[in-house]
């Protein structure tokens, strides 16, 4: 099982990019994109069927907002759009894709940058998240959580982390909150096979020159449950594919 996650930042503007072309290079099994600020109706979603992936899409009540897909090979046992939490859902944020006894989470967790507010608000959500990961868990074990989680762990994951140490996305109330998810029997994939600096997925627009520096976060991710910890066959990080201010995450597992 190859997954992608990737935050395309308005997948219009991505398809423009040359976001369909990369996909006819067979990059995974499974798309996650984030960030889709589309509906599917507004969308040439011909584009995908043409590749023979069926595709699921959760968007946000708020036009250009928003919104979650996952496009796919290998059409999933089960597909539920939304967590169960009433903003959360209207904000289109998460889509849950049963493949087998593995279930996929795809997600895309608020932004705290724009005001006290949507910290306040992404702090709830955060906590609403691991209750509704902790229920699930028991039922079905073998878990998968991908998506823009819009936080930066450890010093490690962030180009300057004394300059942000106050940013949202690496305050320390986030960076508990990673270690509590993780303590809980989640796997951080990337780092269970790369435990090298410098490995981003996104960086700001506003100075263009960052990217190229390399000055980025890593905020992106494809986490697992312990049980599929031993099915980890490969992670990776694509910066060098550019439809978006994020690149593509990878996780490969073996699934027999």
């Amino acid at each position: 099982m190859r997954i992608i996650s990737y935050n395309v930042n308005g997948i219009r503007s991505a398809i423009t990019k040359g976001f369909i072309d990369w996909l006819k290079t067979d990059p995974a099994d499974i798309i996650c994109v984030q960030e889709t600020k589309a509906h599917k109706e507004n969308v040439n979603h011909k584009l995908f069927e043409e590749l023979g992936l069926d595709q699921y899409w959760y968007s946000a009540e708020k036009k250009g907002y928003s919104g979650v897909a996952v496009f796919c090979k290998q059409k999933p046992d089960l597909v539920q759009m939304g967590n169960g939490y009433m903003q959360s859902d209207a904000e289109g944020r998460v889509i849950r894709c049963d493949f087998g006894d593995i279930t996929l989470i795809n997600a895309y967790f608020p932004s705290g940058t724009s005001g006290d507010e949507r910290q306040i608000y992404k702090y709830q959500w955060l906590q609403e998240l691991l209750e509704y990961l902790e229920l699930l868990k028991k039922e079905r074990p073998k878990l998968i959580v991908c998506g823009d989680y819009n936080i930066a762990h450890r010093e490690i994951d962030i180009h300057d982390p004394k300059g942000n140490k106050k940013s949202s996305g690496f305050l320390p109330e986030e960076r508990a909150w990673m270690d509590a998810f993780l303590s809980k029997g989640f796997v951080d994939s990337f780092r269970e096979i790369n435990k090298d600096p410098h490995n981003y997925s996104w960086w700001s627009q506003r100075f263009p020159s960052v990217r190229l520096q390399n000055k980025g976060w890593r905020i992106d991710y494809i986490n697992v449950t312990d049980p599929l910890r031993g099915a980890i066959i490969d992670a990776k990080i694509f910066p060098d594919v550019k439809h978006s201010d994020h690149c593509p995450v990878y996780l490969e597992l073996k699934t027999s």
